[in-house]
């Protein structure tokens, strides 16, 4: 089993780019697109084909639903958010103050739920959770992930970069044994990335639906058994 500390460290370290940045020069760092065949590069940039942008639809309705003991909704609080929240993802994770450790959008989201709707938070892999998260993140697409400079999350950046490079399971292999050493070749028939986790939530052909960064973490921790 795989707790939720050694999954949330690994993302901070990830999206913030410090696990990565140690292993590949930057000169060499390529998004994961260019690492797709050209049909999923295709089908990825038309919003009219791209299966994720149903979430993203479902995550703009939800944005202008009122809910909770609070009758309020999203857009009644954050407004047009397509102003409002351009650029807010490229900020997370970041440090909560209320929980004295790191949160992602995610979390973000579901805080606000319970603070200021007065909401149940929305369950981890929800359809509705996952929507939302897409739709604020849709948002600041194109733009670059900005790594926060709060010193309050240097110690879970550093048990990330531990994490990314420990060799684990059966199969004695560690995130940076495959994102780091190995990027470019092949692991079962499919061409192994570097590790930029950038787009998530996002939607996985593997999957037939989308999913969260935690939920791919997930995947590859079982993969090394």
């Amino acid at each position: 089993m795989h707790t939720p500390w050694r999954l949330a460290a690994l993302g901070v370290a990830a999206i913030c780019g410090i696990v990565s940045a140690a292993g590949i020069e930057n000169s060499a760092k390529r998004s994961g697109f260019d690492f797709m065949t050209p049909e999923t590069q295709a089908l990825q940039a038309d919003d009219t084909s791209n299966p994720g942008m149903l979430w993203v639809l479902q995550g703009e309705q939800l944005w202008q639903q009122a809910g909770g003991r609070a009758d309020v909704a999203c857009v009644g609080c954050h407004g047009d958010a397509s102003q409002t929240m351009r650029g807010v993802a490229t900020r997370y994770p970041a440090f909560d103050e209320a929980i004295g450790r790191p949160i992602d959008l995610a979390g973000r989201i579901n805080s606000c739920r319970a603070g200021r709707q007065q909401a149940e938070p929305l369950a981890p892999e929800s359809d509705a959770l996952l929507a939302l998260t897409a739709y604020v993140a849709h948002q600041s697409r194109g733009m670059p992930i900005i790594p926060a400079t709060d010193a309050r999350l240097a110690p879970f950046r550093d048990n990330g970069r531990r994490l990314f490079q420990s060799r684990i399971g059966q199969l004695n292999l560690s995130c940076a044994s495959c994102h780091d050493d190995n990027w470019g070749k092949r692991l079962g028939g499919s061409v192994i990335p570097q590790a930029h986790p950038t787009g998530y939530p996002l939607y996985r052909l593997e999957w037939q639906t989308v999913g969260s960064l935690q939920r791919r973490l997930r995947n590859c921790m079982i993969g090394v058994r």
